[in-house]
């Protein structure tokens, strides 16, 4: 089966933790008999500096082409005093649009050998297995007017946050549909006691929850959901919410696992590729020294293969290699204070050897 893919390296330690995800989606291509063509282009500063602007025609138009979409990391010191319509970050939120992106999915989920590296005991975090989806394209991140203002001679910024009821409706959606192939929780968080949008946001919930009538749904305030996700997090099946509050509530989640350079995620649209990239950043103090944690990349490279590649006994092999490898004890930086821990190219390695392994069991 053949596959095309574009990568696009990024910023910061982006182009080391592709790398990774390229060499074993090398071992995955051999072991099943795929091929998997695959196209680099920039995003995001790296584009800034080769073509002027964050997202290059020649970027869409190679993502819109493709099968899925891998991104590495955009944004770093270097572009942070451009203005705000030409930093790297503009360039993701573009693509996203021009694929038409919607629903950004997060899991989150404690292996039990990095229990131990959670702020959080061992009693809480045990267990935990659950997803955050994210409404991508609408809210404040998009809302117009954006700007800044005089109001009664003094400097004035205006965000505007806008969420139609459709918008709404497919994303509330996907989420319930999720919830149905999980544990049928869905737990729809917003902030229906101050704004209009999130009083739409549940209106929309109670209505399309007729249509799945095994799924248990309940509505939690955003401020509470932020310190439920600390005292209970295994309450938690699958959450769906809005742009903002999906992007701050997935962040504080990740926590819970110990480093963000563990948590991938998937953004997809009703037809078409999915984009898919850690949740972590560009990382730019550690950039070039070879010690990125590249599990959160690969766990991405598991979500394109299950949810866009249609390769679910391949996402599988990959899911175990990537738990085994952890159940042995290899630790990046970022996942241990030991002295005795791995570069990012002995990481991935030690997945595709233990790639091997399950391959050639299966």
């Amino acid at each position: 089966m053949q596959k095309r893919i574009v990568i696009l390296p990024g910023d910061g330690i982006g182009p080391e933790v592709t790398a990774a995800a390229e060499r074993v989606l090398t071992e995955i291509g051999t072991a099943y008999g795929h091929e998997f063509e695959v196209k680099h282009a920039y995003l995001g500063g790296a584009a800034i500096d080769e073509y002027g602007t964050p997202l290059p025609q020649e970027t869409i138009d190679a993502c819109q082409q493709s099968d899925a979409v891998l991104l590495g990391a955009v944004g770093g010191p270097k572009w942070d005093s451009l203005p705000g319509d030409i930093r790297p970050e503009k360039g993701l939120l573009g693509l996203r649009k021009s694929l038409g992106l919607f629903a950004n999915l997060r899991p989150v989920t404690i292996f039990d050998s990095l229990a131990d590296a959670s702020p959080l005991k061992d009693e809480v975090v045990q267990g935990v297995d659950l997803l955050i989806v994210r409404e991508l394209t609408g809210g404040l991140y998009f809302g117009e007017p954006r700007e800044r203002r005089e109001v009664n001679g003094e400097e004035t910024a205006v965000d505007t946050l806008i969420y139609s009821r459709s918008e709404i409706e497919r994303i509330v959606r996907r989420g319930f549909e999720l919830a149905r192939e999980r544990r049928g929780i869905l737990t729809s968080v917003d902030k229906a006691n101050v704004l209009e949008s999130s009083r739409l946001w549940r209106e929309v919930v109670e209505e399309v929850a007729g249509d799945y009538p095994e799924v248990t749904y309940s509505h939690m305030l955003v401020d509470n959901a932020a310190m439920q996700l600390i005292r209970n997090p295994k309450q938690f099946d699958v959450i769906v919410t809005e742009n903002m509050f999906g992007d701050i509530l997935s962040d504080e989640a990740s926590m819970i696992t110990g480093s963000l350079g563990m948590l991938p995620s998937a953004s997809l649209s009703e037809s078409g590729p999915g984009l898919f990239e850690p949740i972590h950043g560009s990382a730019p103090d550690i950039a070039g020294k070879g010690i990125a944690n590249p599990l959160a990349t690969l766990s991405s490279v598991v979500l394109m293969l299950a949810y866009t590649l249609e390769m679910p006994e391949e996402a599988k092999a990959l899911q175990k290699a990537i738990d085994d490898v952890l159940k042995n004890g290899y630790r990046t930086a970022d996942l241990t204070d030991q002295a005795n821990v791995l570069s990012t190219d002995e990481m991935t390695e030690k997945v595709v050897e233990a790639l091997k392994q399950t391959t050639a069991t299966s």
